[in-house]
């Protein structure tokens, strides 16, 4: 999904590249920054070898921290130098493509938490907006925070409804205003001999140390949080009447909690979750504002429910009622 399409110079079909296939398959609708980005540390040197070498260490390393923390649940708590150590290890060593992916979270994040907040009607929500721009703005408690706002949002939002007496709803012409049109505002990143980690790789590496800083309850809430992708896709397909998007999201099933060990590989995950969630309702943005239809399953905009024989109309009628 890149915006250049990718050249097919050195195609074999006898020997065919495993990442140009991905390169030019549009089956998620991830933005070409994100997917670029997600390939290039895919092929790099430090996720096809230093990954798999280091990753026997940083299990045993989580081990013994699960064990320190099961003895020590509440002490100490190091929040603070937690966040400025991942500051410096993302600024040090880290590839700029691991960070542009990093810093676009928590922006598209605080997007998708207003989108269903804007089309959910009247309720009472307030979370914290997280735009870190520069790395450094990481220090300001962005990680602690953003496990906060999904929690402190799915409560806030689920409690102002029932005190309605009322679900989330399909909304006829859902408002997009807080998805952005273009890219984030992200300053430049560092470039240097030292910047070669992937994204995956840091996280792996940086999952037990943030086990390690911060209290047991903090990182097993953290841990579980990503699960709630799910539960987030499952609002947006109420809004939008269609549950078309919910093949893109692996993270599911809250109330079944997988282990903790397992928190690096499934911030992966998350992160893929999102990118997809996000990059869904930019498309069907500019569907809206191009007068398309926002049907999946009418890509080039056919007439609405009264002129449809397969009486569907174009919000995706005939995928998910209102309640999913």
């Amino acid at each position: 999904m890149s915006a250049q399409a990718p050249s097919l110079a050195g195609y074999d079909p006898r020997d065919p590249d495993p990442w140009l296939a991905l390169e030019l398959d549009r089956s998620l609708p991830i933005l070409p920054v994100a997917k670029d980005a997600l390939l290039k540390g895919n092929r790099s040197w430090s996720r096809r070898w230093m990954l798999p070498i280091a990753r026997p260490a940083v299990f045993a390393f989580f081990v013994l921290v699960k064990l320190a923390r099961g003895l020590s649940p509440h002490r100490p708590n190091l929040n603070r130098l937690l966040h400025r150590l991942i500051h410096w290890g993302l600024r040090s060593f880290c590839t700029p493509e691991a960070n542009t992916l990093i810093l676009r979270h928590f922006h598209i994040g605080t997007e998708l938490l207003a989108f269903i907040k804007g089309n959910a009607g009247p309720v009472a929500v307030e979370t914290v907006s997280l735009r870190p721009r520069a790395l450094r703005d990481l220090e300001d408690n962005v990680f602690l925070q953003h496990d906060l706002n999904i929690y402190n949002f799915i409560i806030q939002l689920n409690a102002s409804l029932r005190a309605q007496g009322r679900d989330l709803a399909p909304v006829d012409r859902p408002d997009f205003s807080m998805i952005s049109d273009g890219e984030f505002d992200l300053a430049p990143l560092p470039r240097g001999p030292l910047n070669f980690v992937d994204v995956q790789t840091a996280i792996e590496v940086y999952t037990p140390l943030y086990a390690l800083c911060l209290p047991r309850a903090d990182f097993i809430r953290a841990a579980n949080s990503l699960q709630l992708d799910e539960t987030i896709a499952i609002y947006i397909a109420k809004i939008l009447r269609t549950d078309y998007h919910m093949a893109f999201v692996k993270n599911g099933h809250p109330l079944v909690q997988l282990s903790t060990l397992q928190a690096g590989y499934r911030l992966m995950m998350h992160g893929l979750d999102v990118e997809a969630l996000y990059g869904w309702l930019q498309l069907l943005k500019r569907r809206q504002q191009a007068g398309l239809s926002l049907d999946p399953g009418d890509p080039t905009g056919m007439p609405p429910v009264e002129a449809r024989a397969d009486g569907r109309d174009g919000r995706g009628q005939g995928h998910v009622a209102g309640a999913v």
